[in-house]
């Protein structure tokens, strides 16, 4: 499974959808995603935007479109991008994105059996 972090407004609008993303691909050629053992690296992106945010959990294998694992140049490590538009089948879960009072990311008890990375 791979996650995409978005506003939960957002998410609000795609989820009857059959497709969606096309603004992620428009913006930057493919949608951001990233493993669950790395949202904690992540997810400091999100720290400052006050609007409520969702996890949406996609299932690789029922993605129509290709998922390539590219390598980020500064760390090294690979995260999943989505070339292509997501189709709903392909979404098995939505989660809160919570946060703590500080405004840190906080993982998901959905989560907790998988280890940070």
């Amino acid at each position: 499974m791979i996650v995409h972090i978005m506003k939960k407004a957002t998410w609000e609008k795609r989820k009857d959808l059959d497709f969606w993303g096309e603004e992620n691909l428009e913006m930057d050629g493919f949608i951001h995603c990233c493993t669950i053992p790395y949202l904690w690296r992540v997810a400091h992106t999100f720290q400052d935007i006050s609007e409520k945010l969702v996890i949406v959990c996609i299932d690789e294998k029922r993605l129509q479109a290709e998922v390539r694992y590219d390598e980020d140049h500064r760390s090294g490590r690979r995260y999943p991008h989505i070339y292509g538009l997501v189709n709903r089948e392909a979404v098995v879960s939505v989660l809160p994105y919570l946060k703590d009072e500080n405004g840190h990311y906080q993982k998901n008890d959905a989560f907790m059996a998988t280890e940070d990375e």
